[in-house]
């Protein structure tokens, strides 16, 4: 009986050798200015309780009404893979009472997310993220941080054709002023069911509509940082001040609107201008509410994602990726000799070098081209005679050149 292969699901971007260095090596580089800035690891289940996410990000967004992996457990709860990671680390916090000690709690995580869009370049049902929470403080210094630590990660990279966006949608008061004459525009408008629906729950969703005709149809609506209380304006004069000593360039986008629903005041996103429609290589923003919202204290809280995914395309097309990633310091060809190749790459391991072995009855031509073809920067060739003698050639594989080396000295 012969099985049909059994292949990945539509939608789910995997990384395998060699690409999986690159993954690898742009996660790292997202990651490493968020430990120096003092957030730690907070590790989460990628399935939650679905009120966590119909709750926290709101019925309104597409996230929740069209784009979430639901299903019933065997005990009969309706689960959700998670969409986004915000709620969950708010969960968690609110749960094992960390907003209880020290504030702000700062936290970093990453991992796979889960929403069902119609698969393209760079937006996937199955997507990576690196994320950082800042909890329980609303000074703006602190949305300055949050937001200088995601310049940092794409400087680490050496991208350079990134723009930063940013706007305020403004405190409970600047919002209650605004829906009052959006709603009155919205209401000329000529809108289908559906849509008129989504402007119920939220009309700060309709700027978000992608289609031309609402585009245009927005396009002289009421905008949102024309209505900020002088609280609002303040803390995002405050913010901007900050990002200027910081010498971090910025664009004022008054409508830009995130397709989550909890967030407030500072809110912002990084496009990238090489990657045409899926531009966002990561954003976020400021969520008073969402601790409140979940049960918790009423703590303000900032916090971004910034996608892998798009990341990696953004540094393949600036170039920025190194060749040389996941390379070996040194290839071992044994002749005879795997014992003693086998002992020296283990010492040579364990003290931080990458060390391959030739496996097999391969020959020494054959072995010789598996060296080149892996990058690593020595070759050695491990005979009786060298074993014998204590010392072996070495070779630099950019020159060719070869040197005498003891064994003891590798």
């Amino acid at each position: 009986m012969k099985f049909e292969k059994i292949q990945a699901p539509k939608g789910v971007r995997e990384y395998l050798p060699p690409e999986s260095e690159a993954f690898e090596w742009v996660r790292s580089q997202l990651i490493a200015p968020a430990k120096a800035a003092g957030y730690a690891l907070m590790e989460l289940p990628v399935f939650e309780d679905t009120a966590l996410f119909s709750r926290g990000v709101g019925e309104s967004t597409d996230v929740v009404s069209k784009e979430m992996y639901t299903f019933e457990d065997r005990g009969g709860r309706s689960i959700t893979l998670r969409p986004e990671g915000t709620a969950g680390v708010m969960r968690a916090v609110i749960e094992n009472n960390l907003d209880r000690g020290q504030l702000p709690v700062k936290v970093w995580y990453s991992g796979q997310f889960f929403r069902a869009e119609r698969p393209q370049a760079g937006r996937y049902r199955q997507f990576y993220q690196v994320g950082i929470e800042a909890i329980g403080s609303d000074d703006p210094a602190i949305d300055a941080e949050v937001i200088s630590v995601a310049d940092q990660a794409f400087k680490n990279l050496g991208l350079k054709g990134y723009r930063l966006e940013i706007t305020s949608l403004g405190d409970a008061q600047s919002r209650a002023d605004h829906r009052v004459d959006l709603l009155k525009y919205i209401d000329a408008l000529n809108l289908d069911e559906a849509t008129k629906a989504r402007a119920e729950i939220n009309p700060l969703r309709l700027f978000d509509d992608k289609r031309p005709e609402m585009q245009e149809a927005m396009s002289k609506a009421p905008l949102l940082m024309d209505y900020l209380s002088p609280e609002s304006k303040s803390h995002f004069q405050t913010v901007l001040k900050y990002l200027d000593s910081l010498n971090i360039d910025y664009a004022i986008n008054p409508r830009m609107v995130r397709g989550l629903d909890y967030y407030t005041g500072t809110t912002f996103e990084f496009i990238h201008m090489g990657l045409g429609a899926q531009s966002a290589i990561g954003g976020g923003g400021r969520y008073d509410k969402l601790m409140s919202e979940l049960g918790g204290q009423d703590l303000s809280g900032i916090g971004w994602g910034l996608g892998v995914d798009r990341t990696i395309l953004a540094a393949e097309e600036e170039g920025v990726i190194p060749a040389d990633l996941g390379n070996a310091d040194l290839f071992i060809i044994p002749l005879g000799t795997q014992t003693v190749a086998i002992k020296i790459a283990t010492d040579l391991r364990s003290a931080g070098k990458v060390v391959e072995i030739a496996f097999g009855e391969r020959g020494l031509k054959g072995a010789m081209k598996a060296a080149d073809k892996s990058g690593a920067k020595y070759v050695l060739v491990l005979g009786e005679t060298e074993v014998n003698s204590g010392s072996v050639e070495l070779k630099t594989m950019s020159s060719g050149e070869v040197k005498s080396v003891r064994i003891s000295d590798l």
